[in-house]
């Protein structure tokens, strides 16, 4: 079979399993557009972006059958519980603004439902427990309206939850960090470690009740940024249940392109948050020369090394598509059936493929739904602050 006749194959089977995208930052991209300026109308979804990388069309183009979009907000923004409402608020805009495209999303089951009605569910992730303001109440607040999944920190380390990204301060976890994973897994939430520390990574597997995401993460192993899973995480998601889900940014997917990007980080591979990505590479390049290019067929390695180590059952995508530079290949939501037309030529079946493309996800999401169900039967809302917690 030549190339085109495993993208052809490729659609296909995302025809029959469409994809189910961990990570897209696109609310906050919104927000941040000087147009749009967070209205969602006037940024207009169902226009190609060309300096953009997530619009309808290309959705439909790219085979996705859900994501979950990301109510994220940087650590340093100013009124963190607010924003937090204002990004869910984007979301549900969305959803609202075009119902004939998104299923307003709250369970597994709804990616079937979404399906059937030729519609892309629409999740919604909280990242940064900074909206928390160390209130557990925050928690039951952001799932009545609509959140199913939690990422603890962003790039920075917190009163109770130490990033990848940052000093360390809690062992991963203090006791209030305990408490809120306790809650989430009361509530049926999932709980994503995608931005926490390896040590976190690790107290996050002794503490859940649940399975876990790694929503937007890869292998440490092949590309040593801290935002990327060990071996020993990875392996020990066979255990717990959960899914890490393959991301595109080009310093977690390429050595080379980590290496270069040092010079432009702190000594935790974090750099300065910008309101144009692309732009902020353009300018490092001018005063660095060029970059290494990240690609597709380090994704596609990325995948691999993934299902070696964390097993078949365990990975998924997490694209983190965030108006940003992607690796060559992966421009734009549209590219997903490349990924998988490379994954079918290395010897994927479409059954492996299902399990990538959705299948593990839902397993795991129905997973920490059920555990939901019978925590909730004995267990009343965790109520506190984190001045309540002896230690935290």
């Amino acid at each position: 079979m030549d190339d085109s006749g495993y993208l052809s194959a490729a659609r296909a089977a995302l025809a029959r399993t469409p994809l189910f995208d961990g990570h897209n930052d696109l609310p906050w991209v919104i927000r941040q557009d000087p147009r749009a300026r967070g209205d969602v109308f006037a940024y207009d979804l169902t226009r190609v972006h060309e300096r953009g990388d997530t619009d309808i069309p290309r959705l439909r183009e790219g085979g996705v059958g859900a994501q979950f979009w990301s109510a994220f907000q940087p650590t340093s923004a100013p009124h963190p519980a607010r924003t937090t409402l204002e990004l869910i608020d984007t979301i549900l805009r969305i959803e609202e603004a075009y119902p004939d495209v998104f299923l307003p999303a709250r369970c597994a089951d709804d990616f079937a439902r979404a399906r059937a009605a030729g519609k892309i569910a629409s999740y919604i992730v909280i990242e940064g427990g900074v909206g928390l303001e160390n209130s557990l109440a925050p928690l039951r607040v952001w799932y009545a309206a609509g959140a199913r999944m939690l990422i603890p920190c962003h790039n920075e380390t917190l009163d109770w939850v130490d990033s990848a990204t940052d000093a360390p301060r809690h062992n991963g976890f203090n006791a209030f960090g305990r408490a809120v994973i306790a809650e989430c897994n009361r509530l049926g939430v999932i709980f994503d470690g995608a931005h926490v520390s390896h040590a976190g990574l690790r107290a996050l597997l002794d503490a859940s009740e649940a399975p876990i995401f790694l929503s937007h993460s890869n292998a440490y192993t092949l590309c040593d940024h801290p935002r990327n899973a060990p071996d020993d995480v990875l392996k020990r998601l066979k255990d717990n249940g959960g899914i890490v889900m393959a991301t595109f940014v080009p310093g977690f997917v390429s050595q080379d392109v980590r290496n270069w990007l040092k010079r432009t980080r702190d000594a935790y591979g974090k750099g300065p948050l910008g309101n144009d990505p692309k732009a902020q590479m353009a300018d490092a390049e001018q005063r660095h020369g060029p970059a290494p290019k990240a690609t597709l067929a380090q994704v596609a390695d990325q995948i691999v090394y993934l299902v070696e180590t964390a097993g078949l059952d365990h990975v998924g995508v997490g694209s983190d598509f965030f108006g940003g530079p992607q690796p060559v290949g992966l421009e734009h939501v549209g590219c997903f059936p490349a990924l998988v037309a490379e994954l079918l030529q290395r010897g994927f079946s479409e059954a492996d493929i299902g399990k990538i493309a959705s299948g593990n996800a839902l397993r795991a999401m129905h997973a920490v739904e059920t555990v939901g169900v019978r925590l909730r039967q004995t267990r009343k809302p965790a109520v506190g602050r984190l001045e309540d917690f002896p230690g935290a």
